[in-house]
């Protein structure tokens, strides 16, 4: 395993950091989560070398910071460092806060949370834990021993992170950052902003969610034609590792294979180790997946709100990641979610306000219909979006 700065924090850890996000239920399906595998696996990982993991209060229903807790017993809690999170949904004062601190202390059966994120922030919800001084108990709490480092994780533009990272003393982010990325929310900006300012970075959503995990052919004959042979994933991580600025790497496994091949993978990699030909590798195969898009849409939304309802970037969204990367408009939880609510694009009535609006100047009305004789074969199949407690399918890798 290789171990890697923390920035201004003057310490080191692995570069292959344990998701515990997306831990497969128990087989009789009674469960959330199967304990004993969890733990077993997260073990797996310790004893080869990582000294990362990854939770939240959220997670499988409240659940995965129990398992973890479990987990680091017999000693095991000494040799790692816990990142955990405070969701702003849950939060009004600081009773509340301090009240689901404790709750996570109790659940992981352990004293200090080593890395404490305010969870999942935009410059709104930013704002919002500013308002209830959720910024000065994480100060009080640092003073206090309950927390080590003070820290966040973000999905939102460039310019929101770069407020938010500037606007107070953080001492480690976590960004979504992967090779489709480079331009999307924080992205390469806002991962190299970090850098400059001491503050390591945790990456998340590294194979997308685990759509990198399985290249489409146009992008996999790249992979082929090179002299080394290496597997998409880890071609990702190898990408995403030569980067300095990034602390770790999270992954999540269900199975013992994947840790294993984590491992292996995490051990073969450094800052700055990729060659100019391997760099032109990964511009290449960026390339080639976005010569599938279906669609210029860049989610700005001038188009919204549609008078009639229809959720424009989220259909152009969903048929673009089923041409990129061959996911199953069945099992995209945006798509059940527009079906759910009655937002698609057979409620068009080609008024033409979004094509007006666009600073894109799309095509956005033969768009939709295109998109819609792709996607309608689909809704038969489609099942209903997962209630509290059911578990989820899972991605091989993410």
């Amino acid at each position: 395993m290789k171990y890697r700065n923390f920035g201004k924090l003057g310490i080191k850890g692995s570069a292959f950091g344990l998701g515990c996000m997306r831990f497969n239920g128990a087989a009789s399906g009674d469960s959330i989560i199967d304990e004993q595998k969890a733990i077993s696996l997260i073990r797996r990982a310790v004893d080869g070398g990582v000294t990362y993991l990854d939770t939240a209060y959220v997670y499988l229903d409240r659940t995965s910071e129990i398992v973890l807790g479990k987990a680091l017993q017999d000693g095991y809690r000494d040799r790692v460092t816990i990142a955990t999170k405070m969701p702003a949904e849950h939060v009004h004062n600081r009773t509340e806060m301090e009240a689901l601190l404790d709750e996570e202390l109790k659940k992981l059966q352990t004293d200090h949370i080593d890395f404490y994120l305010m969870h999942g922030i935009n410059r709104e919800k930013w704002e919002y834990f500013k308002s209830i001084g959720a910024p000065e108990f994480f100060d009080d709490m640092k003073k206090a021993g309950k927390i080590r480092y003070k820290c966040f994780s973000f999905h939102g533009p460039y310019d929101q992170f770069e407020y938010i990272i500037q606007d107070y003393d953080w001492d480690m982010v976590q960004i979504q950052y992967n090779f489709m990325d480079v331009e999307n929310q924080a992205g390469t900006k806002g991962l190299e902003l970090a850098g400059r300012l001491g503050i390591p970075v945790v990456i998340m959503e590294g194979l997308l969610g685990g759509r990198l995990a399985k290249a489409p052919d146009n992008v996999q004959a790249l992979y082929d034609a090179f002299p080394v042979k290496r597997s998409p994933v880890e071609w990702a991580f190898r990408w995403l590792c030569n980067h300095p600025e990034i602390a770790t790497v999270l992954s999540g496994c269900n199975e013992a294979e994947q840790i294993d091949d984590n491992l292996r993978i995490f051990d073969t990699v450094e800052p700055n180790i990729m060659s100019a030909e391997e760099l032109k590798l990964m511009d290449d195969v960026r390339a080639a997946y976005l010569a599938r898009t279906k669609i210029g849409c860049t989610g700005c939304r001038y188009c919204m709100p549609c008078p009639n309802g229809v959720n424009i970037p989220g259909t152009f969204s969903v048929w673009n990641n089923v041409s990129l990367y061959g996911i199953d408009p069945k099992q995209d939880w945006g798509f059940k979610a527009m079906l759910e609510k009655g937002e698609t694009p057979e409620n068009c009535v080609e008024c033409g306000a979004c094509e007006a609006a666009c600073p894109q100047h799309l095509d956005i009305i033969d768009g939709l219909k295109a998109a819609w004789s792709e996607l309608m074969p689909c809704i038969s199949h489609v099942s209903p979006l997962p209630q509290k407690g059911q578990v989820l399918p899972c991605f091989t890798v993410s």
